[in-house]
């Protein structure tokens, strides 16, 4: 078993990895207070360890068989407040169309150039989107974007004739999500600092999300566990309402 960290223990003995599900505030009061406990630790050389503003993350255990192609979740959202932090972008367009992409808040943009950039090995970019039209000369580029969860889709609302729109969405903190191979969703829901009331309503819009999305060849309970974190925490289990 990894050795646990003196923040750590004292977080699970103010009640963090506990398994019993608890209501939504509750468990939103209980992570922010988990993320105050600290180690009263600072390094060796007597400077403190400074506190920063840890990111609040959902996770959604669902009951899809992620072998099973029609039974995959990927897609895109954006949160009703935020997430606390904004995204770099980069439009995969015709030369003519990237100084608008630019404008709406893109850090690069271009075809065959910035192709042959990230060829190179520059991904110096949290989001890539793309004109349909240029998906021909993207799609060679998927061996290096595809690892990283880069890769321009349709699904994901990345490929877009409205790369204006796509940029200013996924520039303000537009959410891509897609279960992973234990057929769990990951996402961030805000930070620490937010009000009560900010983190409720973002996770109840992804809960809701993902209800909306149900695939139909899942079978019995679809949502089989929630829980709630903050970087720096164990988990807490919520009891949310599946109707």
């Amino acid at each position: 078993m990894p050795k646990q960290s003196v923040r750590y223990r004292k977080q699970l003995d103010a009640g963090g990895g506990s398994k019993e599900s608890v209501e939504l505030d509750a468990g939103i009061e209980t992570v922010k207070r988990l993320a105050g406990v600290g180690s009263d630790r600072g390094y060796k050389n007597g400077r403190k360890r400074k506190g920063f503003d840890q990111t609040v993350e959902l996770c959604m255990h669902l009951g899809i068989d992620p072998k099973q192609a029609d039974q995959m979740l990927r897609g895109s959202m954006s949160l009703p407040k935020g997430i606390g932090k904004t995204k770099t972008v980069i439009v995969f367009c015709d030369d003519d169309k990237a100084a608008e992409a630019k404008e709406a808040g893109a850090i690069e943009a271009g075809s065959d150039e910035l192709v042959d950039k990230i060829n190179k090995g520059w991904m110096d970019f949290d989001v890539a989107i793309a004109h349909p039209s240029m998906m021909g000369k993207v799609g060679r580029l998927g061996k290096v974007l595809g690892p990283q969860g880069k890769m321009p889709t349709p699904k994901a609302g990345t490929v877009t004739p409205d790369i204006v729109t796509a940029v200013k969405e996924f520039a303000a903190g537009k959410l891509e999500y897609r279960n992973d191979a234990g057929g769990n969703i990951h996402l961030p829901v805000g930070k620490v600092s937010f009000p009560t009331a900010d983190l409720k309503e973002n996770i109840e819009a992804v809960v809701h999300q993902i209800q909306k999305i149900k695939p139909a060849a899942a079978k019995g309970t679809y949502i089989k566990r929630v829980s709630l974190s903050a970087t720096m925490t164990p988990s807490v289990s919520l009891a949310v309402d599946q109707s």
